[in-house]
């Protein structure tokens, strides 16, 4: 359906005439004939990249009424690149119509600019929650006159924590108003706001709730964990013009993911927490400009970016939140294009797809990692195909020929393919010379050499205390920090997990792991005392059912203080009595899970029991025993 049968008016017509619309896409065609002719309450659920800046954006246009300077429109948005990028897309839409003012809102940005520009009236203005809030707070904006507010995005608002910020303004704005919310899934959260700010609301749901873009295809290699990054290097030699983003869990890996390509020749950048707005700016505009091909980002500094025409995400690691990936792979396949999603995953992930499949009610496809033939293969006919479609300037050109003819006259074409041919390609053949296959083997038993207690990548033996997630090297007494995680049971965690978040995020395999016990609301776990700034560092960023993960070093055992869990941030989690109660999740690692002097056994329900080296069976002993040694528990 066109704009035009949609009941668009003139001026906006040609103005997105002008930027090649023409069609509107499927969430357009749905809410636009009910924004267009009623005041109403809508809740639009349609993947990133479907069009719904224009499905909102048209409709108030055409709506507001600019015979006065009231602010009409408030746009709600994530992040200062979504901000400016709705903001630009609205200017252009009312390219045609007078008096329509439109102002991006967001922290970074000069709050004594944004509050001049504010008193000089603006009829739409498009913020992030922190800033509007604290402009709200300092009585510096007016939204006593604002009939539609729009919340874009509003799964990565509430995701990124803006919930405090969010009940906030729409409490303050006016109760008349229409509230129109835009979200690619649809979390309890998302609901929440829905029911309690959005009476009689409209429902638009574009394809299956949660569910992935159909235009996404989602495909995963499994290797061991240690051939992560040299799979990542060959997908990317695989894919010529790959212009892609890769998603890593921490700023520690960005970084240092993006550090390795670049060293090794590759045109990548980093975007994470620790640059500065200045630095995220420059990175964002080599990467719009296709200047660099990888963008290696977190999550959280990825929110909000909306690039066209990427051809790739790559997930170097899956998100632990599995509605997370939802937003990754939405950033590819945008505007009836098609898009690639990859996973990099290892045999101990590799539950995590079904988990997704489930999730985004779609199929992903088993891939091998290429040899190095295949390759070189690849990138050998791309280069043949550039050959073949250059465009030749002959009027330049003809100038030097008889010089070019002269030099080459003694060798035959086929020479001179090969000479040609070699002199871009060597260098590949070269570096996939003896190449090794990458691949698991999954008929070996279920487990790649990583897990079955082989060798590593530097040919170390390995300890099979690995296959429980555990660490090289001994158990060494008063050589361990005992940590504070705000994760326990009602967040479904257990010890492998714990473990293998500390794995991904510090990607750092030497760290030994001491006692885990997790709690309902918290866990506590014991690691190398020169690791745990590492630990801590790693774990900032991330985040657990759209909540922040804390991890702080915990307080003294003989603390009597309260932690966040109401509870006393004792040795093992002791409540106030002084029982020392284990629940089923604790778990005991030392190097190659072995107790010396005794052996463990836990039954299921928790409980401890032990028998010590004469075969006398006890209860916990270690309320009498926290000063002997420590290798017992």
């Amino acid at each position: 359906m066109t704009f035009k049968e949609l009941g668009i008016s003139p001026e906006i017509l040609k103005a997105i005439d002008e930027l090649g619309f023409e069609n509107a896409m499927p969430v357009q065609a749905e809410t636009l004939p009910i924004l267009l002719n009623q005041d109403v309450n809508l809740v639009a659920l349609a993947q990133t990249g479907t069009g719904k800046t224009a499905a909102f954006g048209l409709p108030l246009i055409q709506k507001m009424d600019y015979t006065n300077k009231d602010t009409e429109v408030l746009v709600l948005c994530p992040t200062r690149e979504l901000c400016m990028q709705i903001a630009n897309d609205c200017k252009n839409y009312a390219k045609y119509i007078n008096g329509c003012t439109i102002l991006p809102v967001y922290g970074g940005a000069s709050i004594d600019i944004q509050i001049r520009a504010l008193k000089r009236g603006v009829k739409m203005i498009v913020a992030t929650p922190g800033r509007m809030n604290d402009l709200i707070n300092r009585g510096r904006v007016d939204i006593s006159k604002i009939k539609y507010v729009v919340l874009d995005e509003a799964d990565e608002m509430l995701d990124m924590g803006f919930k405090d910020d969010l009940d906030n303004i729409l409490s303050q704005a006016p109760k008349e108003r229409n509230t129109l919310l835009f979200s690619a899934t649809m979390p309890k959260d998302v609901e929440r706001i829905a029911n309690n700010y959005m009476a009689d609301a409209i429902r638009i749901q574009i394809g299956t709730r949660n569910q992935g873009s159909d235009s996404v295809s989602h495909f995963y290699y499994l290797v061991q964990a240690k051939d992560r990054y040299s799979a990542l290097k060959r997908i990317a030699d695989y894919y010529p013009n790959i212009y892609a983003i890769v998603f890593c869990r921490t700023k520690l890996e960005t970084q240092d993911v993006a550090d390795k390509l670049i060293r090794d020749g590759y045109n990548a950048d980093s975007l994470h927490g620790d640059l500065s707005q200045a630095q995220r700016d420059h990175v964002m505009s080599r990467f719009r400009h296709k200047n660099v091909q990888l963008l290696i980002a977190t999550d959280v500094a990825a929110r909000g970016l909306d690039v066209n025409d990427l051809t790739h995400v790559i997930n170097y690691n899956l998100p632990d939140e599995l509605e997370q990936y939802v937003h990754r792979s939405g950033r590819t396949g945008r505007a009836d294009k098609l898009g690639m999603s990859i996973a990099i995953i290892n045999l101990k992930e590799k539950y995590k797809i079904k988990d997704l499949e489930r999730q985004i009610k779609q199929e992903f496809t088993k891939v091998q990692i290429p040899t190095g033939k295949e390759v070189c293969t690849k990138q050998l006919f791309n280069m043949i195909d550039k050959v073949e479609n250059v465009d030749v300037n002959y009027a330049e050109i003809e100038t030097f020929l008889p010089d070019i003819m002269k030099k080459l006259e003694g060798m035959d074409k086929e020479e001179l393919i090969r000479k040609f041919v070699s002199l871009e390609f060597n260098r590949f053949l070269e570096y996939y010379r003896g190449a090794p296959d990458l691949n698991v083997d999954e008929s070996r038993g279920g487990r790649d050499r990583d897990e079955r207690g082989g060798r590593d990548e530097r040919g170390r033996g390995r300890d099979r205390g690995d296959r429980d997630g555990g660490r090289d090297g001994g158990y060494k007494d008063g050589n361990f920090q005992r940590l504070f995680i705000s994760m326990g049971h009602k967040d479904k965690v257990v010890p492998q997990r714990i473990i293998g978040m500390i794995n991904d995020f510090t990607q750092d395999r030497n760290i030994e792991i001491g006692k885990i016990d997790i709690l309902d609301n918290f866990s506590y776990i014991e690691v190398g005392a020169d690791k745990a700034d590492i630990v801590i560092e790693a774990f900032k960023d991330q985040f657990v059912k759209g909540r922040p993960i804390t991890v702080e070093i915990a307080q003294p055992r003989n603390a009597t203080s309260r932690d966040r869990g109401g509870s006393d941030r004792r040795s093992g989690g002791r409540s106030s009595g002084g029982s020392d109660r284990r629940s089923s999740g604790s778990s005991d690692r030392r190097s190659g899970g072995r107790s010396t002097g005794s052996s463990d056994r836990r039954s299921s329900g928790g409980s401890d029991r032990r028998r010590d080296s004469s075969g006398v069976s006890s209860s916990d002993r270690r309320s009498s025993d926290r000063s002997g040694d420590r290798r017992r528990y």
